[in-house]
């Protein structure tokens, strides 16, 4: 489905966004007939509440989509959104009462609730259509929708069809839409490169690990994108429960929010050079898969204990890092479906992310703010760092007690990036438990608008 706006000279139904407060106070101004029309209805501007308004023939005049209050719409996200989905399909003008603070925000709202996936089930089509309002960047808008729509198919897609051989496919269709560069190492091959951990983790399955990387773009500050790719994670010999299974095709969502991230750059053709990086693994139980107690050396030289085989992002991640880290870019960030401790810390709506540097932080945390994409910031804290330390090795893949999960994760990644200065890293959970407004139940992008925000002050372009 093609989450774009309806043509500029289409014929559209006027309509009018209300916010509760001052809802009565327009209603004291409009016709009797109006007024009488709109209170039989019982229509109060609540958010999700919309309303449309008869000519003589009986044919939509105008049409009214309430926001609610301020207080109200601070407890959500995309309001119009909520709103749109009440209304009947047709395509719509908005005339008056976009918040000007959020005009873009409400109208990507209404673009990413016109998303279903349907790969395995066709739905009709009856959303509303929506003209781009004058003052909003329409190419921009639908190009964070079509970016996010590349999310949401990629995690929603099961591995039966989504394993690290699609995965590298869809990174390949994205790579010829746009002109980009790339190349994919393969199989025993990553040994050959030097991606020793990317394989242990990969080799069990009988579709083969791999490493993508796409180039795109010939000037400018470079930035790489490095995205978690497990396709499904069976825990490994440490396996886990059937109840903790049963999502792990979203373990892959960090390369899909990277990927759907480079979507955005690219379509919109910002001044600089990208790099995205995705170990694309599956984590699975056969004769020759790692184990307990195994010890890893990684590219960078770093040996590893494993010390849990479902703490197999982390070493895959660390590959791909180590080789990022080899071209001092400007700027790393690193996206992973990684810890169910960022889950118990921050819940399913915020995406928690790390950073030494405090601007970057705040840069961050204001675009995610602005673009109805939050964040929460969490600590590199230091004093932790012993927690990865075994003793028998140089780190330890999954620290006893439980403590700090996401922390020591995040700390354990940093070590692989020793000569870039500034390294961004999100702990991502990748999926929407219950449907909301623009946001269905299932796969779900989290992070890449914020960051596309902040690139201008993130890599002074």
């Amino acid at each position: 489905m093609s989450l774009t706006f309806a043509p500029a000279d289409s014929t559209a139904v006027p309509l009018v966004i209300l916010e509760a407060d001052s809802f009565p106070n327009w209603l004291d101004e409009q016709p009797e007939a109006t007024r009488t029309w709109i209170t039989a209805q019982g229509f109060t501007a609540a958010i999700g509440s919309a309303l449309t308004l008869p000519d003589a023939d009986g044919k939509i005049a105008m049409a009214l989509a309430g926001i609610g209050t301020a207080k109200t719409r601070r407890r959500g996200r995309f309001a119009l959104a909520a709103s749109a989905v009440k209304l009947p399909k047709g395509i719509y003008r908005i005339a008056s009462g976009l918040p000007t603070d959020s005009a873009e925000t409400e109208c990507l709202g209404w673009l990413l609730a016109r998303y279903s996936f349907q790969r395995y089930h066709a739905a009709p089509n009856t959303f509303p259509d929506l003209v781009a309002p004058d003052g909003v960047d329409a190419t921009r808008i639908e190009a964070m929708a079509a970016g996010e729509a590349l999310t949401r198919d990629l995690i929603n897609t099961p591995t039966s069809d989504m394993g690290p051989d699609a995965l590298e496919g869809a990174a390949r269709a994205l790579a010829d839409q746009f002109k980009a560069q790339i190349d994919v190492t393969t199989g025993d091959a990553l040994l050959d490169a030097n991606f020793p951990m990317i394989h242990a983790v990969g080799r069990a399955s009988c579709t083969a690990p791999r490493l993508i990387d796409m180039r795109w773009g010939y000037s400018g500050p470079q930035l790489v994108l490095v995205g978690k790719g497990v396709c499904f994670d069976t825990g490994g010999l440490n396996l886990k429960p059937g109840t903790s299974m049963g999502l792990m095709k979203k373990d892959m969502g960090g390369a899909a929010t990277v990927l759907g991230l480079a979507h955005m750059i690219m379509a919109l053709n910002l001044p600089i050079r990208l790099r995205v990086l995705i170990p694309a693994v599956e984590n699975s139980v056969s004769g020759n898969a790692f184990r307990p107690q195994d010890i890893l050396t990684s590219r960078k030289g770093l040996t590893v204990e494993i010390n849990n085989t479902d703490a197999e992002g982390r070493l895959i991640l660390a590959d791909a890092l180590a080789l990022a880290d080899e071209s001092t870019p400007d700027l790393i960030v690193s996206m992973a479906t990684l810890t169910g401790a960022a889950r118990v810390a921050v819940g399913p709506d915020l995406a928690p992310f790390f950073s030494d540097s405090d601007k970057d932080a705040t840069d961050l945390s204001s675009a995610g703010a602005q673009m109805a994409d939050p964040l929460w910031r969490l600590p590199f804290h230091e004093p932790y760092e012993t927690m990865i330390e075994p003793g028998i090795a140089d780190l330890d893949n999954a620290p006893s007690g439980g403590f700090a999960g996401c922390i020591t994760a995040a700390l354990f990644l940093r070590r692989f990036v020793t000569d870039t200065p500034r390294y961004v890293h999100f702990d991502i959970y990748g999926w929407q438990p219950t449907p909301a407004p623009a946001r269905p139940k299932g796969g779900v992008g989290m992070g890449a608008r914020a960051i596309l925000a902040a690139l201008p002050q993130l890599l002074d372009l």
